[in-house]
């Protein structure tokens, strides 16, 4: 019988390859462009995921009989233990690669990702929500600290109107029942140890008005004590984590998903109106949608595929 191919051989395969300090996500990016995704066959939504814990359950297992070398924690990357990569080699590769990344990472801030959330959000069947960037800047200026961790960066809608038929729409209306949905969305360039427990609890204040309440980022840590904290934090808070995949935008993932919540926290709502006047023009656009019974208001822009390649590829974001 043919030896089944797993995680652990596409390791082998990729890092032999480059012969370069790698981190799981890499290795499965460059394992998808060369094809051997298709040679593992199901994978699951976080492959990367899987091949993190394969690496570090062969290190642990067998200590310095294992293939692989871990060179670095935050973030992990790995080796081949038996490769012709020097020490010194490998520091000048490790040093090199996180230059170029600091450089990326420069290029763009985090209100560059909010194009990316929008167009995700539009399309996946979770959310199929509108969302509106909340400028901080244009908010009422009051005594320091009084709205600290107050508004979320993007508030989403969801509207029943392309779900049910018009009947059912008007039958809501006429019993003051209502199908939309909420969401609050806390963005970051970068989710890792030194910044997690600022970022989630920050996500926890300003989304206690929303049905849903997610942290989203471009880059989350991939070692497995770290998956396993923000889950941890995430049942316990109820707060959602969502990986955006910037090649890719359809491909990206909700890591952990949020406590739905049937209620509006209506005073939160009120003072985020009174305060914000990006957050007022949302409620009232929703209220404008909903009477006429489609969207019309402005909202966020949805890039069309095209637009939003070249959104990317201007902006630097990888």
């Amino acid at each position: 019988m043919k030896k089944k191919y797993t995680f652990i051989d596409l390791s082998v395969e990729i890092l032999s390859q480059y012969n370069v300090p790698m981190s799981p996500d890499e290795i499965w990016q460059k394992a998808v462009e060369k094809g051997l995704d298709k040679k593992i066959g199901t994978t699951g939504k976080t492959p990367f995921a899987t091949i993190g814990a394969r690496l570090y359950t062969d290190i642990k297992v067998n200590g310095e009989d294992s293939m692989f070398l871990q060179v670095t924690k935050r973030p992990a990357r790995f080796v081949l233990r038996n490769s012709n990569i020097e020490n010194r080699e490998i520091k000048s590769a490790i040093e090199n690669k996180q230059k170029c990344e600091e450089e990326n990472y420069t290029k763009f801030n985090e209100r560059d990702l909010h194009p990316l959330l929008a167009k995700y959000v539009y399309a996946n069947q979770h959310f199929k929500c509108y969302v509106k960037t909340i400028f901080h800047e244009k908010s009422h200026k009051k005594s320091k600290g009084v709205n600290e961790w107050l508004h979320p960066d993007l508030v989403g809608v969801y509207f029943p109107f392309g779900d049910y038929n018009k009947e059912t729409t008007d039958l809501q209306k006429a019993l003051n029942v209502n199908s939309i949905r909420l969401f609050s969305f806390e963005m970051k360039k970068e989710l890792n140890y030194s910044n997690l427990r600022e970022c989630f609890f920050q996500a926890v204040s300003n989304s206690s008005w929303a049905n849903e309440g997610f942290l989203v980022s471009l880059k989350i840590d991939e070692d497995p004590s770290f998956r396993n904290e923000i889950q941890r934090l995430s049942n316990s808070f109820g707060i959602g984590i969502i990986k955006l995949n910037s090649a890719n935008i359809y491909e990206s993932e909700i890591i952990c998903t949020a406590q739905s919540r049937d209620f509006i926290d209506w005073d939160t709502l009120d003072r985020l109106a009174e305060d914000s006047p990006d957050f007022k023009t949302f409620i009232s656009d929703i209220k404008e949608d909903l009477t006429v019974g489609k969207v019309k208001s402005n909202y966020d822009e949805i890039k069309s595929d095209e637009d939003y390649d070249d959104y990317v590829k201007k902006k630097g974001i990888q």
